[in-house]
């Protein structure tokens, strides 16, 4: 086995190929990028997730091997033995006879802790460097974050804007607003969906990683195929980009919130599906924003300012702001669970059999494709699993497993805090709670459901309603003094005692019996 005097380590979410490491070659340096079955089992994870990953993994071994790096790519056919990250890099070292083990500052606190305990025997020096990733430097963080302590969005978010200077004229946002959400709400009409933009989708031969993950008995959930249409290289990431801004981003603020089941693009609507090529490092939450910021100076005639600025928010606010949140409270985080939620998460969620329709078309989307827009994840799935009082544990689980763009650092704040108020209130300043009105409000799913969306009690009801008043109830002491949620406990105390009572008593029987609804 060929010595080399530095190892680096490349995890399947660092594939970014302008990093700093990558500059210049060296014959004393080598790079690996390995399938591991750690990686494979900490969560069950959507085969086309596992798919993704993998291809990408491979497709960026032999970018580097192009560019003249030394690079090893292992399967899991060659990591078999390896019972953990710690036993292959300690392999590798000694094949190689490295004097030197570097690492990329994991972006998962499980990754960190690892890496960070790693014993290398024969005085071997270990050095971890930045990702260079992001756009607020990990050191600054505890400058913005502390534990256990509420920071707004949108304050940080503000922040963000000026230190970068983005939307930004003579000190103050382009437009005269910092936020145009208030005009990001809109439901898309039948008009509206004739018009949606087919989707950009790649096409990826997966057979033999397929094949691999069968002969390893690899567990995953979701629908299997031949050809996952997820951007693996950085060529595609940005052509996904450039795609979304001349044809998705005009419309983008306006339906970012809607869904439909009407359209043959009802899982892509006018979404940049950019996530999961921002997650492993494809493409820069900078450059993203740069090239949307282009596309607006070119065509401001046709994209406002409302599209352009609620697109930003995610990608420079909602998106540091989750990973500063998730720093500053690991590990404690992941333990939070404000509203003592315990019950089963119904299983239905890993099939999509229920005749809610909104909850059906979320779920099997999510099968189907590994993905769903922010929206179907808080306001469908989310908010159901807030309400019957699924234990955050679980709930975590199945998010961190279903979808492709899922790792932790921004699947945990958005999942345990954001959705379920877990985090009593660090990230969201009430819970993101709501009856069937908010889902029929943004959605047509209403409209074919076998429950009907006005009715609270009764065995045609929709469970949405008795879940959210019950909800509302059995949490007043913890909620009723917020501020945000006093006209709700004004409505639900005017009801009177027998409406109430029905209510409590549906909703109770609705928990008990959530396999069948």
């Amino acid at each position: 086995m060929r010595k080399f005097h530095t190892l680096r380590l490349l995890l399947g979410d660092q594939l970014d190929i302008q990093h700093q490491w990558f500059k210049q070659t060296s014959d004393d340096v080598c790079y690996v990028l390995a399938q591991l079955r750690q990686e494979t089992d900490y969560a069950l994870h959507h085969i086309q997730k596992v798919c993704a990953f993998f291809s990408a993994m491979e497709q960026f071994a032999g970018q580097l091997q192009n560019k003249g790096h030394h690079v090893r790519y292992l399967t899991l056919n060659d990591t078999n033995a390896d019972a953990s990250l710690d036993a292959l890099i300690i392999r590798l070292c000694r094949e190689h006879q490295v004097k030197r083990f570097e690492y990329q500052q994991p972006d998962e606190y499980r990754l960190h802790k690892q890496l960070q305990a790693l014993e290398l025997q024969g005085h071997i020096e270990i050095n971890c460097v930045d990702t260079q990733h992001f756009l607020l430097p990990m050191p600054e963080i505890p400058q913005h974050f502390a534990a256990g302590k509420s920071v707004r969005m949108e304050h940080f978010y503000r922040k963000m804007r000026k230190r970068f200077d983005i939307l930004m004229e003579d000190g103050k946002p382009v437009g005269g607003k910092w936020n145009y959400d208030q005009q990001n709400r809109q439901r898309l009409k039948q008009k509206d969906l004739d018009a949606i933009p087919a989707p950009l989708e790649f096409s990826h031969d997966v057979s033999s990683i397929l094949q691999l993950l069968h002969d390893h008995e690899v567990n995953t959930i979701g629908q299997s195929t031949d050809s996952i249409n997820l951007p693996v290289t950085r060529a595609e990431a940005i052509e996904l980009l450039s795609y979304f801004c001349a044809h998705c981003l005009e419309h983008f603020g306006t339906f970012q919130d809607a869904m439909t089941a009407n359209s043959p693009y009802h899982w892509s609507l006018y979404h940049s599906r950019l996530s999961f090529a921002l997650n492993i490092k494809l493409i820069s939450p900078a450059e993203t924003i740069d090239t949307v910021l282009k596309y607006y100076a070119a065509g401001q005639s046709t994209i406002g300012i409302a599209q352009v600025e609620g697109f930003i928010r995610q990608i420079l606010g909602w998106r540091e702001y989750m990973r500063g949140v998730y720093w500053a409270n690991m590990p404690d985080y992941q333990s939070f669970n404000h509203f003592e939620a315990n019950h089963e998460l119904p299983g239905f969620f890993w099939d999509a059999h229920t005749r809610m329709n909104c909850m059906h078309h979320a779920i099997a989307q999510s099968l189907d494709y590994a993905y769903a827009h922010h929206i179907q994840r808080l306001m469908i799935t989310g908010n159901f699993c807030l309400l019957a009082g699924i234990s955050p544990d679980q709930v975590d689980h199945w998010y961190l497993g279903i979808y492709a763009d899922a790792i932790e650092w921004v699947q945990l704040p958005n999942t345990r805090g954001m959705s379920q108020y877990a985090d009593g209130g660090i990230i969201a300043s009430k819970p993101y709670a709501s009856s069937g009105n908010y889902i029929n409000k943004m959605s047509d799913y209403c409209n074919d459901c076998h429950y009907r969306v006005r009715e609270k009690v009764g065995d045609s009801a929709c469970p949405f309603n008795a879940l959210y008043w019950n909800f509302i109830h059995q949490h007043s002491e913890l909620l009723k003094n917020n501020q945000r949620m006093s006209m709700i406990y004004r409505s639900w105390e005017k009801m009177n005692s027998e409406d109430r009572e029905q209510i409590i008593n549906k909703a109770q029987q609705l928990i008990e019996d959530l396999e069948n609804l």
